[in-house]
């Protein structure tokens, strides 16, 4: 027995360190060739994940990339939306805006009128709610 053992009694395999260049070789070997990355990987005895970590680091982008294709309906569908969304926005902010003063002038008025009690004072003015009946 040569090798050092776990405490599960498997042997455990040396950690490999890879150089700079031979990661970049694998890389340009998988873009040049576009083999299989199980393939090259299994024909240097690399780890799984190792080359695909890799190609995410040093590839250039051709491995791996998902390319969508859109139709022209698509695309403006899309600006569309993206413009509606901004709009909403804009709305959403001044509405919140409106809100805060509104607040703020509520308890600017009560503070003014003597009333401690800001929520009170709305239940008040509010009047009662329906019963649904």
């Amino acid at each position: 027995m040569s090798g050092k053992r776990n405490g599960k009694g498997s042997e455990l395999k040396p950690a490999v360190r890879y150089s700079e260049a031979f990661k970049l070789e694998i890389v340009r070997e998988l873009e040049r060739e576009v083999a299989p990355v199980d393939q090259v990987r299994r024909k240097y005895g690399i780890g799984v994940g190792t080359v695909q970590g890799w190609i995410a680091k040093y590839g250039n982008g051709t491995r791996g990339k998902v390319i969508r294709v859109e139709t022209p309906k698509e695309i403006n569908e899309l600006k569309r939306l993206r413009e509606r969304v901004k709009r909403l926005e804009a709305l959403l902010a001044d509405t919140n805006l409106d809100l805060a003063l509104e607040r703020q002038y509520t308890c600017l008025a009560c503070e003014r009128a003597g009333i401690a009690d800001v929520a009170e004072f709305k239940k008040k003015v509010a009047g009662p709610r329906p019963t649904g009946r």
